[in-house]
């Protein structure tokens, strides 16, 4: 049976092993030869001396090029200086596939690439080491999310991402034609949410994408991303911020526990974040920044530069609670006795926001009114609003972004390293 790099052990010493993958490295000595073979685990090293080979074999090895594919039945030794402290020395070597010369992309990392370069040929981007590890830390964030949600007694849904309204009004959609009609791809699950709390399943999440038409072109942005959305039933903002602080320090805790290899070719040490996390009003963020020079207009959003300055003072996660009503969504519960300020909070890392949500109105009435004030048509909104109508309880959620949830984790300057094939508004392919 074939066996992975990183399963080779002390039991195999002197034993016939079969592996596959890519030729990583090749050192021709002369009458010896050496290959680093590479698969999704990890290395080891193939090694030719010319005198215990079969010749064909050596021949073989000795004009392979670097990142062909490779099949070899071998016997394991132990060698301390080897990756791993083992090598194979080989009885059959066969190429599956022969690598094309030059290669577009140098896997060794031996000579660095710009990120459009690497992002144009992600294929070959994705077997260095360090990239294909954030994947498989992600494999594990999203693995880690779903099973955290669901012993919570969330229920996992999937809304439609093709609608005929924006969520939350603007003009940041994608329009698509739609047979005879015009629709727009989906910018949040929001709306689909909250009509799931008036269906009666109390506690819903999704794991899906989010289209935004924004025209940024910044480190931190994507106009196709994954959003990790909740909404929950007889609940205000605090108790959905208990649920997200909960589930950011057991992804941290489970990264930490299952990918520490993966870590380690990224050379990231986690730390698990305590809970629960600082909390900080709108005007607390508004006189930090100020302190710091960055002075905002009460009732704006906080700038970049302003994030900047907060995330300076305020060490890990974060959030800002309390926003003014006026600058976030239609749906946003506004506090009974202070209307001007709502029930909402954005979870921050330093200067990037990773998640926003609040409590939301319930209220048929409220909500009517809020969709007006926002310059917005209640027509637009009927099959939402009829939900309002008929026992809507009170509820609240946010939604995560999983890339910058993962950038912020590993502590990455740009998100479209945690992205297969990433979308902007410059990049299309692959």
């Amino acid at each position: 049976m074939r066996k992975w790099t990183s399963e080779i052990g002390e039991e195999d010493v002197g034993k016939e092993v079969l592996l596959f993958g890519w030729v990583h490295e090749v050192r021709d000595l002369g009458g010896l030869v050496f290959l680093i073979l590479r698969d999704r685990e990890g290395f080891i090293q193939i090694t030719l001396p010319k005198k215990k080979v079969p010749p064909e074999t050596f021949e073989i090895a000795k004009k392979i090029h670097r990142e062909s594919v490779i099949k070899v039945i071998g016997v394991v030794k132990k060698e301390p200086k080897a990756p791993g402290g083992y090598e194979v020395i080989p009885k059959e070597i066969e190429v599956l596939n022969e690598a094309a010369v030059p290669l577009p992309l140098e896997v060794t990392e031996k000579v660095p690439a710009e990120l459009d370069t690497r992002l144009d040929h992600r294929f070959m981007d994705l077997r260095k080491p360090k990239v294909h590890a954030i994947f498989r830390i992600r494999h594990q964030v999203m693995q880690s999310v779903r099973q955290f949600l669901s012993e919570e007694g969330f229920i996992e849904v999937h809304t439609p991402k093709i609608v005929s309204t924006a969520t939350e009004g603007g003009t940041e959609l994608f329009p698509i034609s739609y047979f005879e009609k015009e629709a727009f791809l989906n910018q949040s699950p929001q709306l689909y949410k909250q009509i799931l709390m008036g269906a009666g399943f109390e506690r819903v999440f999704e794991i899906g994408p989010i289209f935004r038409a924004e025209e940024h072109n910044t480190t931190r942005h994507l106009n196709e991303a994954i959003s990790i959305d909740i909404e929950m039933s007889f609940t205000d903002h605090e108790g959905v911020m208990n649920v997200l602080e909960r589930l950011i320090r057991r992804v941290y805790e489970d990264v930490a526990e299952n990918c520490e290899k993966f870590l380690e070719w990224l050379n990231v040490k986690l730390e698990i974040p305590e809970i629960p996390f600082e909390r900080i009003t709108y005007d607390e963020a508004l006189e930090i920044a100020k302190r710091k020079g960055e002075e905002i207009p009460w009732g704006e959003d906080l700038s970049t530069p302003a994030l900047k300055a907060i995330g300076e003072e305020i060490e890990g996660h974060y959030f800002i609670v309390d926003w003014p009503t006026e600058s976030k969504p239609f749906y946003a519960m506004p506090y009974e006795d202070k209307p001007e300020i709502c029930k909402s909070f954005d979870l921050m890392k330093g200067a990037l926001e990773l998640a926003s949500g609040a409590q939301r109105i319930h209220k048929y009435d409220l909500l009517v009114e809020r969709i007006k004030r926002c310059g917005l048509s209640p027509e637009s909104f009927e099959f939402y609003l009829e939900a309002f109508r008929y026992g809507m309880p009170p509820h609240a959620g946010w939604g995560l972004g999983a890339e910058r949830l993962l950038m912020s984790m590993l502590g990455l300057k740009n998100i479209r390293e945690v992205v297969l094939f990433p979308r902007d508004r410059n990049r299309l392919v692959p």
